[in-house]
């Protein structure tokens, strides 16, 4: 009886203990988000967008005009919505910033183009408006404003339908393109950060997807797969493995997106296992991806890492996470916002690589987004 009840208060004492440490890692990530959403809510363009060109260094990403830069600023206005959307922040002050950024963005969305062809860098915008329009449909049980929210996402599906990449998947450089469609360099991340944004898309709003995209990109990503599950930069780096960019630290952001994207279409070489893996490199080689975090130069860092890689592979880390069974999850969300809260800026942003003046917008959307899975 002694040891009975002995045990019966080790393990109340156990769950109290718990439950009290949940409740710690809530509070802090409530705190955090609310500075997120304060810092994009003040820092809003007064016609609702979030960033711009203005904010030049010696050395700035090649970005064609105008469409490189309207591509640019539709993503992270994209991303920043999505993230305050995702927090559920009900203030008055935010709903009104969200009424603004939506506004502007479904204005704004038919009219994104490629006109140069050596850059597609409206990949981006076509991807993460998808994911703002999910979040906007999520949110919001008007039929009107969902039956608009479900027809803007249709166009921008149909608009990467029209930049699949001759040899399957999708990329944004094309310096040599001599063909209708792109034929340049396809990423494997590009095309991970595509598929994933259209399932979100289709499960969302019960949008059927064209099958034999989503079969190619797919196939394009498994092309690109080394059998540890890092995966190469490009299709064309395949024919170089072990470069240090294609290896597993440099891989270390992509590996997060790629399995994800993968294990939603119905890969069954993503294993949990491999989940789990991925996922304990991403916190044990932190020093990785860290080490790039704000370097200028693209892909300056040790494995080649570039800068904004940082809160990209932790955003798709928490969507892995959902994969695991529900009983580990809370573990791998304590560690992962830790981890983003430890990032945060004193001004309450959040950013990893000096894009032009892009980078406060889709950083911080990428991070609300990622702490808000993690509550």
């Amino acid at each position: 009886m002694v040891k009975i009840i002995l045990l019966t208060g080790i393990l109340a004492t156990a769950t109290t203990c718990a439950d009290q440490a949940a409740h710690k890692s809530n509070v802090d990530i409530d705190h955090s988000i609310k500075r997120g959403v304060d810092f994009l809510v003040s820092h809003q363009n007064t016609n609702g967008s979030w960033g711009n060109a203005t904010l030049t260094k010696g050395l700035n990403i090649y970005a064609p005009v105008p469409d490189a830069h309207q591509a640019f600023q539709v993503a992270s206005s994209s991303l920043a919505l999505h993230g305050l959307l995702e927090t559920g922040d009900q203030r008055a002050v935010t709903l009104a910033s969200i009424t603004r950024g939506e506004a502007w963005l479904l204005k704004t969305l038919p009219n994104v183009r490629n006109i140069n062809p050596r850059a597609t860098y409206s990949i981006w915008a076509h991807a993460y408006s998808l994911r703002a329009l999910a979040s906007l449909y999520r949110c919001h049980n008007d039929p009107a404003k969902r039956e608009e929210y479900r027809r803007q996402a249709l166009i921008q599906i149909k608009r990467l339908e029209r930049h699949e990449d001759v040899n399957k998947g999708w990329g944004y450089y094309d310096f040599e393109h001599v063909t209708a469609k792109p034929s340049g360099s396809i990423m494997s991340f590009t095309t991970a950060t595509a598929l994933l944004a259209m399932h979100d898309a289709a499960t969302t709003m019960t949008i059927e997807l064209p099958s034999v995209v989503v079969k190619r990109a797919v196939q394009s990503i498994q092309l690109q797969r080394n059998p540890d599950f890092s995966y190469t930069y490009s299709f064309r780096h395949r024919w170089a493995p072990r470069r240090p960019i294609n290896r597993p630290a440099g891989s270390l952001g992509r590996s997060q997106a790629c399995n994800a994207a993968l294990k939603k279409f119905g890969d069954a070489e993503v294993t949990n296992e491999v989940i789990r893996t991925w996922l304990q490199r991403l916190f044990d080689r932190q020093g990785w991806l860290d080490h790039g975090r704000k370097r200028p130069i693209p892909h300056e860092a040790p494995a080649a890492v570039s800068g904004y890689f940082y809160f990209y592979g932790h955003y798709y880390a928490s969507e892995c996470i959902s994969f695991l069974p529900q009983a580990e999850q809370a573990k791998w969300k304590q560690k992962l916002s830790a981890l983003i809260i430890s990032k945060q800026e004193k001004n309450g942003c959040w950013w990893d690589y000096p894009l032009y003046n892009y980078h406060y917008a889709y950083g911080t959307g990428y991070a609300l987004a990622t702490l808000s899975r993690c509550k």
